[in-house]
């Protein structure tokens, strides 16, 4: 006659939720990983809150935005500046006629991504017929 004890059956089945836990802790860590790093790996990127028009009457246009995963930021070669949260918000005058702005972003690993826009200056007659 052989008899088991209650303790014997359950080692097992211990060891096996054991494993089971450290399983799901590793995937879950994995997973979360990659899921920070995705921003790492996605670079700098720029987004205009607001399209504004091509054809402007007034000498400036306000370019507002928001940015992620930056180092540097210019506008047509002039560096700019973003608050906390990445926002920013720039006036560019306008030239006679045709204007183009090129918002341009570096992340700490010299990645780069640029926006670029043109605009067209028309003030309005001074005598109209």
């Amino acid at each position: 006659m052989h008899l088991i004890s209650p303790d014997t059956e359950l080692l097992p089945l211990r060891r096996l939720m054991r494993l089971a836990g450290a399983c799901l802790l590793i995937v879950f860590l994995i997973g979360y990983t990659a899921y920070q790093a995705r921003f790492l790996l996605q670079g700098p990127t720029i987004t205009l809150l607001e399209e504004p028009p091509i054809v402007h009457t007034d000498r400036t246009v306000t370019l507002t935005g928001s940015t992620r995963n930056i180092a540097r930021m210019t506008l047509n070669g002039r560096q700019i500046f973003t608050d906390e949260n990445g926002i920013f918000e720039e006036v560019l005058w306008l030239e006679n006629g045709y204007t183009i702005a090129t918002l341009s972003a570096e992340d700490r690993y010299g990645r780069t991504k640029a926006v670029t826009r043109p605009f067209v200056y028309q003030p309005t007659p001074l005598i109209t017929n």
